[in-house]
């Protein structure tokens, strides 16, 4: 097929509804409401549902009522409404349901702003809501991989029975490039194609029964456990990060999303200044690409993180690495996105042997942004 001009929002949209997406439930709020709007129409046009609920707390509840059947079920939203869907989140973890949820970043905290950030990455990587569970988190740098992971995030979440993420900041849901779709699925049939554990109508079987309250302990503690060792098979199998001149690497960056891809046209400028520098872009940020960066650990000098966000995801990097080498912050925050130059300095710090081991790195970065304002 053919590649077209698609904006982000809309190009996440067409994806799922060509991976079979079969029920949507999402409330307005920018810079995700295209997404929604793209939907209200292409849903009913295939015979497909669309609800605009009447806030993010009562879609992400139909999304709930509806996984319990086996279709596959989708929202989206931004930041503060994100926020409000934690408990339900939390509820569909604790039943093990397959859901997909876009979430399109916005400048915060609070109501902030409708500029693009990476603030959600704590509440989306580390689990906003309540109890222990793990989402899986998928984060593109582009139309085209935001296309490419909306595709495969609802097998990931059927395989595995979790609640998959597609996370991206406002800049790639608003931006316009060219993608290539991928083709059209059938949709499920129900009750017939339904998953084996789905609730159907139990007419000529044993009923079933989907909950995520288990009163006894010993019960609760085997589901949590359950939970977890599916979660081992996804640390074991989905892991997907992408790297840039590591090769040669003496310095690392470490970006994901439209940080990631800032990043790597500084680390292009570096290169051809001769520094050699690479870049680690992770794709899931859970799971998180530990291993890879262990590795290039111990073959770099130091590791600048760059990100979108007060250093959320540089904690992240600090323990994996866990002090082998010095690792130092870039970032930008309320909606205001690094520059490739910005990040070029940083790496020019870098290879003149400025990173240190000794104190917070978000300490020094502080100090460097206090010059601004």
């Amino acid at each position: 097929m053919a590649r077209e001009l698609w904006k982000g929002n809309n190009a996440i949209a067409e994806a799922a509804v060509r991976a079979g997406l079969q029920a949507y439930f999402g409330y307005p709020i920018t810079p995700q409401t295209e997404l929604l709007e793209y939907l209200s129409w292409r849903m009913p046009e295939l015979g497909r549902a669309f609800v605009q609920a009447e806030s993010e707390l009562g879609a992400v509840n139909m999304v709930y009522g509806a996984a319990c059947t086996g279709a596959r079920v989708m929202s989206s939203s931004s930041s503060p409404g994100v926020s409000l869907m934690m408990e339900g989140l939390s509820y569909l973890a604790g039943t093990e349901l397959p859901a997909v949820l876009v979430d399109v970043m916005r400048g915060g905290p609070g109501l902030g702003n409708i500029a693009p950030a990476q603030g959600d990455y704590n509440q989306i990587v580390h689990g906003g809501g309540h109890g222990d569970y793990n989402m899986l988190v998928l984060a593109p740098s582009s139309v085209q991989e935001a296309v490419d992971l909306t595709y495969i995030s609802f097998d990931l979440a059927e395989k595995y029975r979790v609640v998959t993420v597609v996370l991206l900041d406002g800049s790639i849901g608003q931006m316009m490039e060219p993608a290539e779709m991928p083709e059209m699925r059938p949709v499920r049939r129900l009750p017939e194609e339904a998953p084996e554990w789905a609730v159907t109508g139990a007419i000529g079987r044993q009923r079933r029964v989907l909950s995520s309250i288990y009163l006894q302990p010993p019960e609760e503690e085997e589901a949590n456990l359950r939970i977890l060792k599916r979660w081992q098979q996804v640390i074991a199998n989905e892991v997907r990060c992408k790297t840039y001149y590591m090769e040669d690497a003496r310095f690392a960056v470490v970006g994901f999303g439209s940080a990631g891809r800032v990043a790597l046209s500084a680390v292009r400028a570096a290169r051809a200044e001769g520094i050699p520098v690479g870049l680690v872009r992770p794709i899931t940020l859970n799971p998180f690409p530990e291993k890879i960066l262990q590795q290039y650990a111990g073959q770099v000098e130091s590791m600048l993180v760059v990100e979108m966000s007060a250093g959320q995801m540089l904690e992240d990097v600090r323990r994996v690495v866990q002090g082998r080498v010095p690792v130092e912050l870039c970032a930008r925050l309320g909606g205001i996105m690094p520059l490739p130059d910005e990040v070029l300095d940083a790496i020019r710090s870098l290879a003149r042997g400025e990173a240190t081991l000794e104190g917070h790195p978000r300490d020094r970065w502080l100090q460097r942004m206090s010059l601004l304002y």
